[in-house]
Order: structure tokens, then C-alpha cells, then sequence
């Protein structure tokens, strides 16, 4: 099991984040192009960045802890992962704390963190 805990790690970031889209309209994953424009220069950047340190030893990754896949240079595929994962989670809070206080959304009455009602439900403020 401890081979897949990368990927653990990756899996529990999108499921953690992935409600997001939903409940709070972020539609980071229904803008395709714009994701693509977010993450290419992240991924070419730190992708090659990577690569060198991994070639050079500067750091490495366990086989303990990863799949053992490597690419040309040392670097594993869970790192590719990596660099797609945290920053679609990333910028999928960002999307809904912005639309959350732009007002574009509410939050939904069950998650409310004050526990109750937004304001435009509660009684005499009908609109």
C-alpha cells in the first residue's frame, strides 16, 4: 500500500476540492482553455525545474512511496500529478472564495458556517 501513497495524497486533494465546482460555481473544470492557460506555464516551468534537480540529485523519490515510474531524468509520474493536481485544487478555492465574496453565490444554507440561514432567507427579507 505504501507504493500508491502519492497517489493517495493526489486522489484525496481533487475528491476534497472537487465539491467546489459544484457548490460554489467555481467552473474551473467547464473553462478547459483557461485551466489549460493556468496550469501550462506552472507545469513547463516546475516540470523542468524538476527534472533538473532530479537529474543533478538533488532530491529524489522513494520506490517506497511511488509507483516507480520514472521519466527521463529521474522524475516520477506522480510528480507530473503533482503539478496538475495542486494547482486545479488551488484554483479551485480560489474561484469559490471569490465567487463567495463577490456575492455570485451564497453559501448553501447546510454548509453556512454560522449555522444558519443566509440572509436574504430569513424571514422579512424577501426578495
Amino acid at each position: 500500500m505504501d507504493r500508491f501513497q502519492y497517489l493517495l495524497v493526489l486522489g484525496a486533494s481533487v475528491v476534497g476540492t472537487l465539491p467546489l465546482e459544484i457548490l460554489f460555481d467555481a467552473r474551473v473544470w467547464r473553462r478547459p482553455r483557461r485551466l489549460a492557460m493556468a496550469l501550462g506555464p506552472a507545469l513547463a516551468v516546475f516540470g523542468v525545474w524538476d527534472l533538473w534537480a532530479s537529474a543533478r540529485g538533488t532530491w529524489g523519490f522513494s520506490d517506497r512511496y511511488t509507483l516507480g515510474v520514472e521519466l527521463p531524468g529521474g522524475m516520477v509520474v506522480e510528480e507530473i500529478g503533482f503539478f496538475v493536481v495542486v494547482p486545479v485544487c488551488a484554483l479551485l478555492t480560489f474561484e469559490a472564495v471569490r465567487n463567495l465574496r463577490t456575492g455570485r453565490v451564497r453559501w448553501p444554507v447546510a454548509l453556512d458556517p454560522a449555522g444558519r440561514a443566509s440572509r436574504d432567507d430569513r424571514p422579512g427579507r424577501g426578495g
